[in-house]
């Protein structure tokens, strides 16, 4: 038991490293773009061509390493993460800097996942939720702490440290991985299993209610620090609290939808929407109210990483024996939602401005919600759990 709590903190460590170098870069692009002669519009493109790299490449790199065993392929991905962020750190010009991006890039979706299926076979079936939000939570922490270290330490020893600390770690955990995780485990499905479980009607639905739901958070997640700003009147120190504040939310909240949804995935799924659209509601209502404001941002954080251990056990109820395709591509399809949000909240503020962001979030919840209903397994929950547990059985847990 106590091997198995180590390598849930490993997986966690790992993906808190991966996810502070995917949104290290936005942070310094002042920075990027005066040292490599470029302008910033130009240097924000590291940040697309990472979520591109993380959409195409994520399934694609799932696919052909689905037999690999999960120790070496662990190892290997984290030292592909190393490189690409090494080949940041020394990019003589835009072009190398993108390459490096890509390079890691190709890794993330595919260690994101290798993380969260490792997770639950270590632990008992019926906490697969509990796992999945504790190795989630590495994100969680990459936005609270790692970004704004990697940030600060970017303005003060150059933009491209911050990006060799991170191919340094991505090394030392490597060696942690390889040392925890099992020899020998490996996928015993065929990549023909696991594209029919992706193509499956309940894992597509899956994979668009996370989407969408991703939509609504990125909506108004995207333009929150302008609209505490413009709207609630609050000064740059106090909205940079107030992220972090969001960040404590989203760490707790995560945690607990992941002990929710061992207990009754239904009442998790739907718990989140439901709520999720009375905390957007609350945002563009509250904001222009400072303690309403603050309340809104809190409930706001608390709900938003819901979506993670929720909608990821769901996928894997439905997915059965061979899940690990469908993981890669419901990770694909929080980027998407990313990407979608920051157009939505976009044409939002350019139209009816920043206030009215959480609106729009509201409408994007409510329909998660109605895609959540046919999402949801027509089987009692409890049989609906059969075919993790066989899979869990076949493969064996450390402990």
């Amino acid at each position: 038991m106590r091997r198995n709590g180590w390598v849930l903190a490993a997986l966690g460590v790992s993906v808190f490293v991966v996810g502070t170098s995917e949104y290290l870069v936005a942070g310094l692009l002042p920075q990027v773009a005066g040292d490599l002669g470029i302008s910033v519009a130009t240097a924000g493109q590291a940040v697309t061509a990472y979520a591109v790299g993380v959409v195409l490449g994520g399934p694609l790199v799932t696919a052909a390493t689905v037999r690999v065993p999960r120790r070496v392929l662990g190892v290997g991905l984290l030292v592909l993460f190393a490189a690409g962020n090494g080949v940041c750190a020394v990019a003589p010009d835009f072009g190398v800097l993108i390459a490096g991006r890509v390079v890691a890039s190709l890794s993330h979706a595919a260690f994101l996942t290798l993380a969260l299926l490792m997770a639950t076979r270590v632990v008992r079936p019926e906490r697969t939720g509990a796992a999945i939000a504790a190795v989630a939570a590495g994100f969680s922490v990459a936005t609270l702490l790692g970004v704004p270290i990697g940030v600060l330490v970017g303005q003060e020893a150059g933009w491209r440290v911050p990006f060799a600390l991170v191919a340094g770690l991505s090394l030392v955990m490597a060696v942690a991985l390889g040392v925890l995780l099992p020899r020998g485990d490996r996928v015993e499905t065929r990549i023909r299993d696991e594209v029919r479980a992706v193509v499956s009607r309940p894992v597509l639905l899956v994979v668009g209610t996370t989407a969408v739901g991703m939509a609504a958070v990125a909506t108004v997640f995207t333009y929150l620090a302008p609209s505490l700003r413009d709207v609630a009147g609050f000064g740059t120190a106090t909205v940079s609290g107030l992220l972090v504040l969001y960040g404590l939310g989203s760490l707790v909240g995560g945690l607990v939808a992941g002990r929710v949804a061992d207990r009754s995935l239904s009442a998790a799924v739907r718990g989140t929407f439901g709520g999720l659209a009375v905390a957007l509601t609350l945002v563009s209502l509250m904001l222009p109210w400072k303690v309403g404001a603050v309340v809104a941002v809190l409930v706001f954080g608390l709900l938003a990483s819901s979506l993670t251990p929720t909608l990821q056990s769901l996928l894997l109820r439905h997915a059965g024996d061979a899940p690990t395709l469908a993981v890669s591509v419901n990770v694909a399809a929080f980027n998407i939602g990313i990407a979608l949000g920051a157009v939505v909240g976009g044409a939002v503020v350019s139209g009816a401005g920043t206030r009215w962001t959480g609106i729009a979030g509201t409408v994007l919840s409510l329909g998660g919600l109605g895609l959540s209903y046919l999402a949801l397994p027509r089987t009692p929950e409890r049989s609906a759990l059969g075919g993790q547990a066989r899979q869990e059985s076949r493969i064996g847990a450390l402990g």
